[in-house]
């Protein structure tokens, strides 16, 4: 573990892999440190945002002590309906060399995990789906994605929470609400939280 100042009113916590995050984020969350107003997950490295009267050595020391805890949502599994009509289905296929079936089957038949959030509010970046899904980025990203399309990158998969441009691999759509400030709490998707896709008809 690495604790280094970023900026004046931060800290950056560098960590070995997925899970040593997670499991400081979910210490850490569970109880926050003196000063700490948030706490930020990424694949390797927590932001912690501090107040005015926070002490930077205080929260590291805090950090330090910290024992790795439960992912926060571990047990919880949210079940996303997916109609699997994505314009880039058949690239996926391609890739991969599966039929657009078999991608569909890859894609629900394994329980994904949020592993972090950014990019846009609500938006999870899943992973541990099936490793014949690990597909690259669109060599040109699209100028605008629509709200509730499932896409995949690398070996992570998402939906998106609002119109956006985006550069994943389209592969269906959805109807669920990832992001909602009249939910508590806003984000359906959150570090730790498993997910499973459900094929939907049209």
């Amino acid at each position: 573990m690495r604790i280094l100042p970023d900026g004046d009113r931060a800290v950056l916590v560098e960590l070995p892999g997925l899970e040593a995050m997670l499991g400081l984020y979910a210490a850490l969350t569970a109880a926050p440190p003196r000063g700490v107003a948030d706490v930020v997950p990424a694949a390797r490295t927590l932001t912690l945002l501090l107040d005015p009267s926070a002490d930077p050595a205080e929260v590291a020391a805090t950090v330090r002590g910290a024992r790795p805890g439960a992912a926060a949502g571990s047990a919880a599994t949210v079940e996303i309906p997916v109609v699997y009509d994505g314009p880039d289905l058949g690239e996926v296929a391609a890739l991969t060399g599966l039929t657009p079936d078999a991608v569909v089957a890859a894609h629900t038949g394994t329980t994904w995990r949020v592993a972090f959030t950014g990019f846009a509010p609500g938006f999870g970046y899943l992973e541990g789906g099936d490793p014949r899904l690990d597909v690259p980025r669109r060599g040109t990203p699209r100028v605008r994605v629509p709200a509730g399309a499932v896409g995949l990158a690398g070996r992570f998969s998402g939906v998106y929470p609002v119109e956006s441009p985006g550069g994943w691999q389209l592969i269906g759509r959805t109807e669920a609400v990832l992001w909602d400030l009249d939910r508590d709490p806003p984000a359906l998707l959150r570090p730790g939280v498993k997910v499973r896709f459900v094929r939907r008809e049209p």
